[in-house]
């Protein structure tokens, strides 16, 4: 996602306002106020693939997988924002402020990228996604090659960088996952 600078500042209100007449997801960040494009079927497919992995590796567990439609809220960085995947442990903690399915305690975060989002993907929205107490795994897709990356957090707060591509794997550990890399391609036309 490019993110220009715009000539108005909007208050988080003013988002909430567009969000609840809007049919289009929008993100919130600095007083900016962003659309989120539709993604490409092969961005669709890479995100539904890992989302297979995930709830696979949830199973029975007081967990919830879930798909973009669920709203993430960075309270660090004031970042209002519609993953492409997340698991959630226990209750969904609400960000009482925004609409309703709005998490503040997300356990793993996913982000398949696009050109237009490769560089926020993997730079300023992962450091505010480092902000999040409760999240332990972040994973991004890459749209351009069989790469999957996995920044992770220890239990002593630490957060390590894992990489796997084509014939690799790269573990999520909170959930006690490894994904498989060409498993998550298999039908793709990524190289």
């Amino acid at each position: 996602m490019s993110h220009a600078r715009g000539v108005h500042r909007y208050t988080y209100a003013d988002y909430v306002a567009l969000e609840l007449a809007s049919p289009t997801k929008h993100e919130f960040l600095d007083g900016e106020i962003y659309a989120m494009a539709g993604g490409s079927e092969e961005h669709s497919a890479l995100a539904a693939e890992v989302l297979r992995a995930l709830g696979n590796a949830v199973a029975d567990r007081p967990r919830r997988v879930h798909t973009s439609d669920l709203r993430i809220y960075v309270e660090a960085a004031g970042l209002a924002t519609f993953p492409d995947g997340s698991v959630i442990c226990g209750p969904l903690e609400q960000h009482r402020p925004s609409p309703s399915a709005t998490a503040l305690n997300p356990l793993v975060l996913l982000e398949v990228t696009s050109d237009s989002s490769e560089e926020y993907d993997m730079g300023l929205k992962l450091e505010h996604y480092r902000t999040i107490p409760s999240l332990r795994d972040y994973v991004i897709v890459s749209h351009r090659e069989r790469r999957v990356t996995v920044h992770g957090r220890s239990s002593s707060g630490a957060w390590s960088t894992r990489v796997a591509i084509a014939g690799g794997r790269v573990a999520v550990a909170s959930l006690d996952l490894e994904i498989v890399v060409d498993e998550i391609y298999r039908a793709s036309s990524v190289a």
